[in-house]
This record gives C-alpha cells, structure tokens and sequence, in this order.
C-alpha cells in the first residue's frame, strides 16, 4: 500500500516556547509553512491549535493547490450538525482537500460545556457523535436521533459535502475502547511512536476490534518527531539541545489555568516506555518526550536520513502506512523532510511492493 505523509501547520511556531506564542495568527508564516509542505510533497498537514483551525485551513487551502489538511475536532462543543455543516462547508472552501480528525480528548472541559470526566463514556459519546455526524452529512431528509448523549429533532443538513459520500474520518487514542470506536467509524488510526513491539500490539488490538465487528482494519498513522543531522553525532547533538531547550520552556512557562492535570493513556505508555530506556529499536528517542512530559506525540528518530528512512520502513513493514512527521524548527525541517526523506521511504516502498507483487504466484484460471 502506498505510504502517506503528514506534516502539521500552525498560524505561528508553536515550539518557541513563551515567546513564541501568542493569540494572533501570524499569516505570512501560516502561508510560508503551507507552500513548504506542499512544495515538499506532503500529502496533507495536521491543523494545530484549537478553534481557530477551520478559519487557517480555509486561508492555508487559499495559498495551495493540492495540499491536504487533517482537521481536528472534539465531538461535544460542537453540536453533530453544526459540525456537521461546518465541515461540510470547507470541504467547499477547500474543493475536497479536508479529512477529519475526531479528538476524545482526556477529560472534561467545563469551559467547553464539556463535564463527563469518565474515559470509557467519553469514548461512547464520542461513537454516537460520529454516527450523527455522518448521517447528517449523507441523510437525504431531515431525522431524528435519541440517543444517551445526544437528542436532537428534525436534523438535517443543507450543506453536502464535496467529497462524497463523505469526508474520510481517522480517530486517535491509545485505551481499548478507542480501538472499538475507531473501527465502527474510520479508515485511519492515529498512534504515536512507541517502540515496535509496543506498536505492534496495538496495531493487533486494533485488527481484532475490526475484526470482530467484521469491518476491515483502518489504516495506522504513526506520529513521529524526525531529528536529522549529515552524520549520526550531529544528529544526537541536535536532539540533546531541542531536549534541553523543550525542558528549559516547560519549566519557564506560565501555569495554565486550563491545564486539567490528568494524564491520558497515551503519556502512560510514553512514560512507561521511556522508563525502560530513553532509546530503543535502531533510532527511536523518549528525550523530547520527556522533556514535554510526554503530554503529546514527542517521541523523536534520531540520525542521518538514511537512518531515519530505515527506521520508518521498520514501522511501515509492521503495518503503518502513514507518517505524522513534524520538527522543532517546522519551517526548515519540513523543506529537509522533502529533500531526504519522503522521496526515499516512497521510493522504497514502491521497490517492495514491486518485488512482492513478482514474487506472488499467479492464480490460474480454470479452463
């Protein structure tokens, strides 16, 4: 199967620290960011930030041709048909280029309106969301729906989507009531990088949840941090100072008042890994992870490119067949993605499927 890469855009550089951030979307950097993915080869780009993502999608689709863009939403604030026309109308505004990344989130968001703070419920709320959210975008007449979480009248959406019937859907989450939710509903799951044999046995999890419900198996992102240098020294030298300076802004940073203080499923593994040892496998590096406190996909590839492609195809020939990869100066690291990684992992995978395709015996057909 064909690899995809994901890059991720913001409206400023997010990875600054305190002095890197602010309220204001800084356009002339959101654009710059966006042509470089594209002009890289990127197939689509994970929108950061929170509300604001819609309205940067629709300028970052205004300044690209063919570049796609992973929109991520959290099912609750939104109602599922203001939602659901809302992101039919930029699947509009983008002619198609949109898909749509459900977000369970850890626990409640009061601010949001948000208080169920049980992750198995979030989950549930998050599936019946998603159920209303796509018969809303493909229901030919208006319907009800009476549901735990959700009780909505007459619903109904003028508004198709571009794509049809539908946008595709990918969900995130490491609990295993997320590999239920994401088999019912999506065609691609998003992990963040963890050792193989960790990787490995949630990609299985995964594969028996589809199977159980006798769907096939959605496709598997993985989220990866690429620290790259010409020789294997510079590279590690590079990744020790984004450590320290990720530690440096972290312990400079301001409380955040809406900062929970819960710690999700996914930062346990993190966690757990990175106690086992900062390194494992050939290159794979839990220093940025952390550094962050392993609060998000921070876990990084140390090494030159060569290294790095090896250590990609390790994953994709477990099963993942698309990268999220993003650095810390996004700018500079998404031109080097362009320039020494994505061309040689797809070049490499098309080798591979070519080989496997001529090594398979051809069926003979009956006379």
């Amino acid at each position: 199967m064909p690899v995809e890469f994901v890059g991720a855009l913001a409206g400023r550089n997010q990875f600054q620290g305190p002095a890197g951030s602010g309220p204001n979307l800084d356009l002339e950097y959101l654009r710059n960011l966006a042509r470089a993915h594209e002009n890289a080869d990127f197939d689509r780009v994970l929108m950061l930030g929170g509300g604001e993502s819609i309205v940067a999608t629709g300028f970052a689709a205004s300044v690209t041709e063919k570049l796609g863009f992973m929109i991520p939403f959290r099912p609750g604030p939104l109602t599922p048909l203001q939602g659901a026309k809302s992101l039919a109308a930029l699947d509009h505004v983008t002619n198609g280029r949109i898909r749509v990344h459900a977000i369970t989130g850890i626990t409640a968001e009061p601010g949001h309106g948000d208080f169920v703070t049980d992750k198995d419920e979030r989950y549930a709320r998050t599936s019946e969301y998603l159920d209303v959210l796509i018969r809303a975008w493909t229901a030919e007449a208006p319907f009800d729906h009476e549901g735990k979480y959700f009780q909505l009248k007459n619903v109904f959406s003028p508004v198709r989507p571009f794509q049809q019937p539908h946008p595709p859907v990918s969900f995130g989450g490491s609990s295993d009531a997320a590999y239920h939710v994401a088999a019912r509903h999506c065609d691609l799951y998003a992990l963040w990088a963890e050792p193989i044999s960790d990787v490995k046995e949630q990609i299985a999890k995964l594969r028996a949840a589809a199977a159980a419900i006798g769907k096939p198996a959605p496709r598997v992102s993985l989220s990866v941090r690429l620290i790259i240098g010409n020789t294997e020294a510079q590279a590690w030298e590079k990744a020790h100072d984004i450590a320290e300076r990720l530690a440096s802004n972290r312990r400079n940073a301001a409380p955040n008042p809406l900062f929970h203080g819960v710690q999700g499923t996914g930062t346990k593994r993190l966690l757990a890994a990175a106690e086992r040892g900062d390194r494992h496998d050939k290159y794979l590096w839990f220093g940025t992870a952390t550094a962050v406190g392993a609060t998000h996909d921070s876990t990084s590839l140390v090494g030159t490119p060569d290294q790095i492609v090896e250590a990609l195809l390790d994953y994709y020939d477990i099963g993942v067949t698309t990268f999220l990869n993003r650095g810390y100066e996004p700018l500079y690291d998404a031109v080097d993605y362009g320039r020494w990684i994505i061309p040689a992992v797809r070049e490499e995978v098309r080798r591979r499927e070519e080989a496997a395709a001529k090594a398979t015996p051809a069926v003979l057909q009956p006379a």
